[in-house]
C-alpha cells in the first residue's frame, strides 16, 4: 500500500478509482489477469498504486513479481464487513470519548498550580469559599462591581461581618452596585454601615463587568453567564489593567450611595427614562420590576409619580402620551427632575 495501511483506502479518498485505474483494471483482464509491474508505461504508475491500495491486484503467491487481479464482488464484501466493523468501532470510540476526557479537560480548564496566573473555580460554593478566604486575608484594599439587582438579603447578612472587619484592619472597600439598589432597605442597611466605618459605595446605571479585585493582588471575574465558574487572575499586568481601564473608569462615572432612602434626582430621572423605554417596547410590570432588580410596588410608584408629572389619569393615556412624546422629542424625555 502506497498511501494509507488501511486497506481499501486509495488516494483518491473511500475506494473511489480514477478512470484510469479502472482501465488498466480492465487491460489486466485481457492479460488472463496476471501482470508484471514492468510491464507497466511510467504514466500508468499512479492507477496501479491505486489498484493496489484499494486490493484489486495482489502479488502472486507463486511469483511475487507478478501482479494477479482479485475478483471485485469478492473484495468488495471483505472491505465492507471490513469498514462496516471499523464505522462501529469508530461510532462507540466516539460516545465514549466525551466522557473519557472528561476529567482531563476539567484539569485543563482548571490549573490547581500554585502560582499560576489563571485560576479556575468551578461551582458557586466553591468560588464563595475561595473569595472569601482571600478577603479574609485582605490588608490593603478591595474593589468590588456587582452589577444586577439587589442581593439577597441572606447573601448581605453573610458578608457584613466578614466586610467590616476587613475596614478595621485597615484596608479600603470601594463598591460598585446597580441604581435599584438605593430602593432596597436590605441593601440600604448594609451600605450604610460600610460607608460609617469608611468604605465607599456608588450606583452605576449603565452595563459593568462584574469584577472583584483583592490587594491588587487578584482578580476575580465571572467566565459563564449563570457564575458557576470563575477565573481568579493572578497575572499583574491584566489585573492592572482591568483595574484602571475597567473599574477605575466605571467609578468615575458613578453616583455615591451612603444607603440614604434619599434618591438622588439623577438616578430617579435615568432609572425613570430607562422604565419608559421599556414600557414603549410593550413589556409587562413584572417583567421591568425584575429587569430594574425593584420591586413591583416601587415600580409602580414611579409610574404613579409619572401620570403625575405628566398630567394623565391611567396607564393607558401615559403610553399614548409617552408615545406620543417619543416620536416628536425624543431628547426631551431624559429628565424628570
Amino acid at each position: 500500500m502506497s498511501e494509507t495501511d488501511e486497506p481499501g483506502l486509495t488516494p483518491r479518498g473511500l475506494g473511489v478509482l480514477s478512470s484510469e485505474a479502472r482501465q488498466l483494471y480492465r487491460n489486466v483482464l485481457k492479460s488472463h489477469g496476471r501482470v508484471s509491474p514492468e510491464q507497466e508505461a511510467p504514466e500508468g504508475s499512479k492507477a496501479l498504486d491505486e489498484l493496489l491500495d484499494i486490493g484489486l491486484l495482489v502479488p502472486d503467491t507463486d511469483d511475487p513479481a507478478v501482479l494477479v487481479a482479485v475478483d471485485p464482488e469478492q473484495l468488495s464484501a471483505r472491505l465492507t464487513s471490513l469498514w462496516q466493523r471499523k464505522a462501529l468501532d469508530l461510532l462507540q470510540r466516539a460516545v465514549a470519548l466525551p466522557a473519557d476526557l472528561q476529567e482531563l479537560a476539567e484539569d485543563f480548564r482548571t490549573p490547581r498550580k500554585a502560582g499560576g496566573i489563571i485560576e479556575y473555580v468551578h461551582g458557586k460554593v466553591l468560588i464563595n469559599q475561595r473569595l472569601g478566604q482571600l478577603v479574609s486575608g485582605c490588608s490593603e484594599e478591595m474593589l468590588a462591581a456587582q452589577p444586577g439587582g439587589p442581593r439577597p438579603p441572606e447573601a448581605l447578612a453573610g458578608v457584613i461581618a466578614r466586610d467590616l472587619e476587613t475596614l478595621r484592619r485597615g484596608a479600603t472597600i470601594r463598591t460598585i452596585y446597580h441604581p435599584s439598589t438605593r430602593y432596597h432597605a436590605p441593601t440600604r442597611d448594609y451600605v450604610a454601615s460600610i460607608t460609617t466605618a469608611g468604605g465607599r459605595v456608588r450606583t452605576l446605571d449603565e452595563p459593568y463587568t462584574r469584577l472583584i479585585v483583592i490587594d491588587r493582588r487578584t482578580a476575580v471575574i465571572p467566565v459563564v453567564d449563570d457564575l458557576n465558574l470563575a477565573a481568579f487572575i493572578h497575572d499583574q499586568a491584566v489585573i492592572s489593567y482591568l483595574i484602571e481601564e475597567v473599574f477605575e473608569r466605571n467609578w468615575s462615572r458613578a453616583l455615591d450611595f451612603d444607603g440614604s432612602p434619599t434618591v438622588p434626582p439623577q438616578v430617579v430621572s435615568r432609572l425613570r427614562q430607562t422604565i419608559i423605554d421599556l414600557m414603549l417596547k410593550g413589556i409587562n410590570h413584572r417583567v421591568i420590576a425584575r429587569r430594574l432588580g425593584i420591586s413591583e410596588r416601587t415600580l409602580a410608584r414611579h409610574i404613579a409619580e409619572m401620570r403625575e408629572d405628566y398630567q394623565v389619569e391611567s396607564l393607558f393615556q401615559l403610553g399614548w402620551v409617552l408615545a406620543r412624546s417619543a416620536k416628536d422629542s425624543p431628547a426631551d424625555q431624559a429628565d424628570f427632575g
